[in-house]
């Protein structure tokens, strides 16, 4: 069997990418190795940026993004009590975000996909690729119990960091850099009205905190614990006294609720260079990670594919390959970008277990210029509500 396009993963990445091909009638098969339930129901980022919408609206696939989403127009910091809202339109020429499940997203994609008789093989186990430097690369996989081939004019790796597509480029051709933080983030789903109208980010002497939310009906809050934190430690009362104690702000309170779903989050920063070598490409957690703190992790795998995607569609359509020869510097531009910001973010609101008290009050100082400062308030907007696509 052979495809112009093999994209491994289905994740919102490869679901996105195959979107856009398959509406450019450039033809793709998407190989996932999990059934489509589990993929419909894990749990991941919930923040889209302006430029993620906008891609998701060109390739159709917002309609319940634009009826159900949250469109938020800031976030909150808080420290020592203080509270300080960025408002994002007035600080980025418009732009905002919007509180939309990455499980939501992953289902709209599906199910259009599936409508139009795109090659999306759910329980397809990939084992390798080979001939990243031919001009047909090969996917090795196993489905419905048989082992097949799958050749390509392109294989584009969206299976994460730990997926084989890493694996096809031969040792030294990619370098890796890392940075593994000394803490992570306890996470809880709780069926309960969110206690804010937007996110609140806290910094506290207990630690960082995050409110955030799903729906209208469902709170998502984190909170910072040391690496190797077993969630079945906590119980459900000491894990909303913990959320108190750290949000606590005269004249606000936290509303409680049953908690149904908990985990914990290790929190790491991770660039691979370059996106590409001969005819297989990274995107998404393949090519980079960040800590959630930034809330960009889902939104760079997507800017990762809309310039991969008009790369592809170029040369199908042309032959010319000046955007596919520039895909990975274009995109690492905007991931180290990215990276910064998020690492920023990190460093700032969460306590270092062998932070000094010299360290915190860098950090309060830090905090009180984006309360005073409109350019320091507006570096972060432009951040947070995602930078135009090139």
């Amino acid at each position: 069997m052979h495809t112009t396009v093999g994209i491994i993963g289905g994740g919102p990445a490869g679901l996105l990418l195959s979107r856009l091909l398959h509406r450019a009638g450039v033809d793709c098969v998407v190989l996932e190795s999990r059934d489509r339930a589990y993929v419909e129901q894990r749990q991941r980022a919930g923040i889209l940026e302006q430029s993620t919408v906008d891609a998701l609206r060109e390739a159709g696939a917002a309609e319940r993004l634009d009826t159900e989403g949250l469109v938020h127009d800031g976030v909150e910091l808080r420290w020592e009590g203080r509270a300080h809202r960025i408002d994002f339109p007035s600080l980025t020429d418009g732009r905002r975000v919007w509180v939309y499940a990455q499980t939501e997203v992953v289902k709209d994609l599906i199910a259009l996909q599936l409508a139009d008789g795109a090659a999306l093989r759910f329980g397809a186990e990939v084992h390798s690729v080979e001939g990243a430097d031919t001009g047909r690369p090969r996917i090795r996989y196993t489905y419905g119990g048989h082992d097949e081939t799958l050749t390509c004019d392109y294989v584009v790796g969206c299976d994460g960091f730990h997926g084989v597509t890493r694996a096809a480029a031969p040792e030294g051709a990619l370098r890796t850099y890392e940075r593994v933080y000394p803490y992570s983030w306890f996470g809880i789903l709780a069926d309960v009205a969110p206690s804010c109208d937007e996110l609140v980010y806290a910094h506290s002497p207990r630690g960082f905190a995050l409110h955030s939310m799903r729906s209208p009906e469902v709170s998502r809050l984190y909170f910072q614990v040391p690496n190797g934190t077993d969630p079945a430690d906590w119980t459900d009362e000491q894990i909303w006294d913990e959320l108190d104690a750290r949000f606590a702000r005269d004249g606000w309170k936290l509303e409680r609720g049953p908690i149904t779903a908990r985990s914990v989050l290790p929190m790491r920063s991770s660039v691979t260079e370059p996106m590409r070598y001969g005819r297989v490409l990274l995107a998404g957690d393949a090519a980079h990670i960040v800590p959630p703190t930034g809330a960009k992790g889902l939104n760079l795998a997507a800017a990762d594919v809309v310039v991969l995607g008009r790369a592809l569609i170029r040369q199908h359509r042309t032959g010319e390959s000046d955007l596919l020869d520039a895909y990975s510097d274009t995109c690492l531009r905007r991931v180290w970008r990215a990276e910064h910001f998020s690492a920023f973010m990190t460093t700032t609101l969460h306590t270092d277990p062998d932070q000094s008290p010299f360290d915190t009050r860098l950090q309060i100082a830090q905090l009180d210029r984006i309360a005073a400062s409109p350019h320091a308030a507006a570096e972060l907007a432009m951040n947070y509500a995602g930078l135009p696509l090139p």
